[in-house]
C-alpha cells in the first residue's frame, strides 16, 4: 500500500463524532481513496498544462 496521506487519529474522531464506530480497515480503505483521487486530480492537472493540482482537478 502507499504512504499513508490520512491520519488515523483524526477519522476515528470523525466518525466518533458521527455516533458511530470504526471498522479497523477503514483507514486503509479511505486512504486508497485519497490516493485514487489526487491520481486523478494529477493527471487532470497535467492534460491541461498546469504543474500545479487545483481543487477543481479533484
Amino acid at each position: 500500500m502507499a504512504d499513508n496521506v490520512i491520519v488515523t487519529s483524526k477519522v476515528k474522531e470523525a466518525v466518533k463524532g458521527l455516533d458511530l464506530r470504526l471498522s479497523s480497515d477503514v483507514p486503509d480503505a479511505l486512504n486508497a481513496k485519497v490516493h485514487e483521487l489526487l491520481e486523478a486530480g494529477a493527471k487532470r492537472a497535467k492534460e491541461n498544462g498546469r504543474s500545479t493540482l487545483r481543487p477543481y482537478d479533484l
